[in-house]
């Protein structure tokens, strides 16, 4: 972790002890508030609600089913048939969404929903039942998986919220390669006649242009001196003379290259060679600085590489700057597939909480745990087929700090 973010999760901590972390509202009825821990528990372990001498014990089962709301009624603390009264369940979500529940009468004596409660169960509750004609209603918050985080501590920290939305998920095959010459692009400068070498004019390294003299040579025969010049613009790569050795016939004094663009030699092995294609994206990383540059696969070559055994494709890259360099090895990124997605998420808003697969949302200084269904994923994205539609705001950066705040509060799934 870079220095900055050290401080920024120590600054987050620090705020959070300051303030408690984030912690399960209390409970309230309409006469009154009850702490979380003085919420009462009924004969099946639902929450008991309490008016008048009424009561609804209230639950969520979960139990052989979907979740989804239970009830059992009361009277004087003594159980009544499911058809003495009604209940419904009303729920307010993060956001503002709302959610109703309608319990009906079920063979065992309880109320049950037909409609299931999604995760995370966190939200204000409203419960309206009527008992033998007597109205009643309890309100009060179930939170989980839940956390305040002040903006500017958000800042300090480095969470970053952004909408989610549509994508591209890409079949990428990450390969190695080595950058070399284009063929047809080196030249071997050799003397015309023998003779000694009375200069030269040029060194490895050094760029030179068409034409450009580069050693002087007498020649035995006429014993003149010639001028040996550069047969293309380029960089010298190799000199093998020196001022006075005497100039073979055919033997090479200069070897000079045009590296204005260089082939890209990527080694494929294994099945992947049969996903590969000519005219698929291809991005070609330097190992020496993670610079990266997009290009296109151009051929597949019909040989095999005889010490690797792989089969090579070949792609070209400009190297204007001269800083890409024959001999290098480079990373490669073949793009074989783009496929469209709904909704996408950067790899780094998930995490996972207790079972589930999960982004963090946030509506104003509130974040909350949403538990997503994953489809396709790449090296840097993943689609999400359920849990979050487009537009929701997703923590995309320094989500694990939002987990680590709401796991520290005790994240409750208590109902």
């Amino acid at each position: 972790m870079k220095p900055h973010r050290l401080i920024s999760a120590w600054a987050l901590a620090l705020w959070l002890t300051a303030c408690g972390g984030a912690s399960e509202q209390a409970g309230h009825d309409d006469h009154g508030e009850h702490a979380a821990d003085e919420i009462v528990k009924g004969a099946h372990g639902g929450r008991l609600l309490e008016q008048e001498g009424h009561a609804v014990e209230l639950a969520i089962a979960e139990e052989g089913t979907p979740p989804k709301y239970q009830a059992w009624l009361y009277r004087d603390d003594k159980p009544l048939p499911a058809s003495a009264g009604t209940v419904q369940v009303r729920l307010r979500r993060l956001g503002n969404v709302a959610e109703y529940h309608i319990l009906k009468p079920q063979a065992d004596g309880s109320l049950m929903a037909g409609t299931i409660v999604g995760e995370p169960h966190s939200f204000d509750v409203e419960v309206l039942a009527n008992i033998g004609g007597k109205a009643l209603r309890w309100a009060y918050p179930s939170y989980e998986g839940r956390t305040e985080i002040a903006a500017d501590v958000a800042h300090a920290s480095g969470i970053r919220v952004q909408p989610a939305g549509p994508g591209v998920i890409a079949d990428e095959h990450e390969v190695q390669g080595l950058l070399t010459p284009v063929e047809g692009r080196v030249a071997k400068v050799m003397a015309r006649f023998p003779g000694p070498i009375r200069s030269l004019r040029a060194n490895v390294g050094d760029p030179v242009r068409a034409g450009q003299a580069l050693a002087s040579v007498e020649s035995n025969l006429s014993l003149t001196t010639y001028t040996v010049s550069a047969p293309i613009s380029g960089v010298v790569l190799a000199r093998s003379a020196s001022v006075g050795a005497v100039a073979g016939e055919g033997a090479p004094l200069f070897e000079i290259a045009d590296l204005s663009s260089l082939w890209v030699d990527l080694h494929i092995f294994g099945a992947d060679a049969q996903h590969i294609r000519p005219g698929v994206p291809v991005t070609i990383t330097r190992m020496s600085d993670g610079v990266s540059v997009e290009t296109t696969l151009e051929r597949v070559l019909p040989g095999t590489a005889t010490a690797s055994q792989s089969t090579v494709a070949r792609a070209t890259i400009a190297n204007a700057d001269g800083l890409w360099r024959p001999g290098s090895a480079v990373k490669a990124k073949v793009t074989v597939d783009r496929q469209p997605a709904g909704v996408v998420v950067p790899l780094s808003a998930l995490q996972t909480f207790r079972d589930w697969d999960v982004v963090f949302t946030r509506n104003g200084n509130t974040y909350e745990v949403r538990p997503v269904e994953l489809g396709k994923r790449d090296g840097e994205r993943a689609e999400v087929l359920s849990g979050i539609k487009p537009g929701d705001p997703i923590v995309v950066e320094q989500s694990y700090l939002v987990k680590a705040d709401i796991e520290k509060s005790g994240a409750s799934h208590d109902h």
